[in-house]
């Protein structure tokens, strides 16, 4: 196309409605005219690999191309975080933003990128507490119990985390720090691998989010002592939440979309009218409440405060607590 001056392109674009076949105008509406890949932190299995595999498979139901989930575990998330941040930003590179990433901004201190200044926000999907949780054979039934076990047993008990510095494990910090015990935190590549040997026994302790724990739950696998919620959970009728225990306990894991800084804002816009559309449907939402979460419908500048927010809360508890990564 050839190079307009300011003031004919300002006319050209007035007329863009009689001028279809003009490739910008074309790319603002036929996105997207290819598959869309999304890049997600952790190892399958874990939360945020099934929130994305279900906003997933209902955007690619409605735009017509698929949405291919990647799993690129490794780093706390960072490594995913970073090829979304080099990938060219034409929005067909996306990623699953989760708490991990507000975490990583104070937990690492020598990130070659800047998430909040180099991811676009797109849109909240979905937000749900963790469940601390043990392995039947622990001898622990509530909260409590849990606490005076661990320190009459100190050392003997093992944290499952998804790896370094994820939000299982700042929740465990957490409930460490306030509790007043220790236990022995052991980070795997992802949530899945974490959840499988925490089944096996391998370690006893797991702060997880509840959609990739409740059906070990149900089936009695696991055995839940409490909810890090500042209410309890509908997915979990009977299980308390732990602030009832140690008060004013409270962290909640969510997960959103964002993509390249400088994604073009149609793709954006399109992306995030269709989230929020999923996010009202009744089938959708049912699909959350089965999972123990509920929909988390922000736009991209609402997306972008709470961001911001969480990422302020995190710094704060990662500085009291003196955790870093060794």
């Amino acid at each position: 196309m050839s190079k307009f001056s300011r003031r004919k392109f300002l006319t050209a674009a007035a007329g863009a409605a009689t001028l279809p076949a003009m490739p910008g105008i074309a790319r603002a509406t036929t996105y997207p005219a290819r598959s869309v890949l999304v890049l997600v932190g952790y190892a399958p299995g874990g939360p945020s690999d099934i929130c994305a595999r279900l906003i997933c498979g209902w955007l690619s139901a409605r735009l017509g191309r698929e949405f291919v989930v990647e799993n690129r575990s490794g780093a706390g998330s960072n490594i995913a975080t970073e090829a979304a941040v080099r990938a060219k930003p034409d929005g067909y590179t996306l990623l699953m933003v989760t708490t991990s990433n507000c975490i990583n901004a104070t937990l690492y201190k020598h990130l070659d990128f800047n998430f909040a200044q180099d991811v676009a926000p797109i849109a909240g999907i979905m937000q749900a507490p963790d469940v601390l949780e043990v392995n039947p054979s622990l001898p622990v039934k509530t909260v409590p119990e849990l606490i005076a076990y661990a320190k009459a047993h100190p050392g003997k008990l093992d944290l499952g985390t998804a790896g370094n510095g994820d939000p299982a494990q700042m929740a465990g910090e957490l409930f460490m720090n306030m509790a007043g015990v220790k236990l022995t935190v052991i980070g795997y590549r992802g949530g899945g691998p974490a959840l499988a040997d925490l089944l096996r026994g391998q370690v006893q302790v797991m702060f997880n989010a509840i959609p990739s724990s409740i059906g070990y739950i149900r089936a009695g696998k696991l055995r839940p002592l409490g909810v890090t919620s500042a209410k309890s959970s509908p997915a979990l009728p009977g299980v308390p939440t732990i602030s009832e225990f140690v008060p004013g306990y409270t962290a909640t894991g969510w997960f959103g979309l964002g993509a390249p800084k400088a994604t073009p804002e149609p793709v954006i816009d399109t992306l995030s009218k269709e989230i929020k559309v999923a996010l009202a449907d009744p089938a959708m939402q049912t699909k959350f409440a089965t999972l123990g979460a509920e929909p988390m419908a922000m736009d991209p500048p609402e997306f972008g405060k709470f961001i911001q927010d969480n990422t302020e809360k995190w710094a704060k508890v990662i500085r009291s607590a003196h955790i870093s990564i060794e």
